[in-house]
């Protein structure tokens, strides 16, 4: 039957047939009178015989005919049959697409900084500050759109103050668009991207937008260059079958955590497992990291897991020690070098909060320990501790979007 199959269409569209009038019969089982439903089943059986016995072509069309006229003379017919059909096939596709995303890949946008230069957050320049600046066009614009680089640019069509700024409207886990008042008159952008959290995070300070602003005619109220963060897939099946490993990176859910906003996944680096004790022994410090403070200086590490240091030799943590410009020093001298700072490079672990010079971490039982790439500017475990693993709901696994140098799984 199954060679059958493969080698004839006939036979596959009795096949179908069949299923389908099979399928109607079950549902209207128990509204059809007992005969209509004794006559559709001997026709559904004649022609599953046809199949079975391998009759040609024309004695299974004759078959075929047979069962739709019985199909047509004794179902009930649907009213709205091509919407229903639609609608089944849409929901049948939805479930296999929540099937998939709650058990094997989850879709997740890099919402910060915290993981770079690892990965990216939404990033932006303010283009209000160079006015000679063009927005480029056509094949240029459209390159730039597959790195993930898209233009904002809103200006004043008359004299006004502005108003407000309201939050995008959601659905789902797009914005749909963003409403500004400028002059009792609104501006509306346009899928805008996820900005990052409050009060960094926000349109009014990445396009420096003060309220009560002026503007007249022909004013650049919003000139933006925006960066998309990276979206990936989260892969939600290997942690089913082993535990993460240190130097993963894993998305956990934030419920049950304190002092974290709740019901929200986050991303970083597994940095400490269950029942191990954590410290940081200082390498040098990074000045310029606080801008209203240049000179103000972060002591900054390597981690120590039970007093074994790890390196650029450890697995996952070859970026992360191997030090953009870090100085070299014969083992033991002081740690009295200070750097400074630059973005986007790593530095090591910043030694502040549960991490700071002389603390050490005593992670629980089944409890995991985290922290961001871009630990300059990361809010995980050194500030609210450890937290239970069995909130780990999956590992980064594919980047995407956009199509960077960090597309595709050799981002890590």
């Amino acid at each position: 039957m199954t060679l059958q199959w493969f080698l004839s269409r006939t036979v596959r569209h009795a096949t179908a047939m069949r299923k389908h009038v099979q399928k109607l019969l079950n549902h209207q089982r128990d509204i059809l009178p007992k005969p209509n439903v004794e006559k559709l089943n001997a026709a559904i059986a004649s022609l599953r015989r046809a199949v079975d016995a391998k009759a040609d072509n024309a004695e299974l069309e004759k078959q075929m005919v047979k069962l739709e006229e019985a199909a047509n003379s004794w179902l009930k017919p649907y009213p709205n049959a091509v919407w229903r059909e639609n609608v089944e096939v849409l929901l049948v596709a939805l479930a296999v697409a929540m099937g998939i995303r709650t058990f094997f890949l989850q879709p997740f946008k890099i919402p910060t900084g915290s993981m770079q230069p690892t990965l990216y957050g939404v990033t932006s320049t303010n283009l209000k500050s160079d006015p000679n600046f063009k927005i480029p066009t056509g094949l240029e614009r459209a390159r730039q759109w597959f790195a993930g680089v898209s233009y904002i640019h809103v200006v004043a069509q008359n004299a006004g103050n502005l108003d407000a700024v309201e939050a995008p409207v959601r659905l789902l886990i797009f914005n749909i668009k963003q409403t500004l008042w400028v002059g009792g008159r609104s501006y509306t952008i346009w899928f805008p991207p996820d900005w990052g959290a409050p009060p960094e995070g926000t349109l009014e300070k990445r396009a420096e937008l003060q309220p009560g602003q002026s503007f007249k005619p022909g004013d650049d109220i919003v000139k933006l260059k925006v960066a998309a963060g990276d979206h990936l897939f989260v892969d939600r099946v290997s942690f089913n079958f082993r535990a993460p490993g240190r130097g993963e990176i894993v998305v956990f859910e934030t419920k049950g955590i304190e002092n974290l906003q709740q019901d929200q996944f986050y991303i970083k680096r597994l940095i400490g497992l269950g029942g191990e004790n954590l410290c940081l022994k200082q390498d040098y410090e990074v000045k310029g990291v606080d801008g209203e403070n240049p000179e103000s200086t972060v002591p900054v590490g390597h981690l120590v897991v039970d007093g074994k240091p790890l390196s650029a030799a450890t697995p996952h943590f070859e970026n992360v020690y191997s030090y953009f410009g870090a100085p070299t020093r014969a083992r033991g001298q002081s740690p009295t070098n200070v750097l400074t700072y630059a973005k986007n490079h790593y530095f090591g672990h910043a030694m502040i909060r549960n991490l700071a010079p002389t603390r050490e971490f005593q992670i629980r039982t089944n409890h995991l320990f985290v922290m961001g790439d871009n630990t300059m500017n990361s809010l995980d475990s050194r500030y609210w501790g450890d937290f239970r693993a069995s909130q780990v709901i999956g590992k980064s696994f594919f980047v995407y979007w956009p199509i960077t140098e960090r597309f595709g799984w050799g981002y890590h």
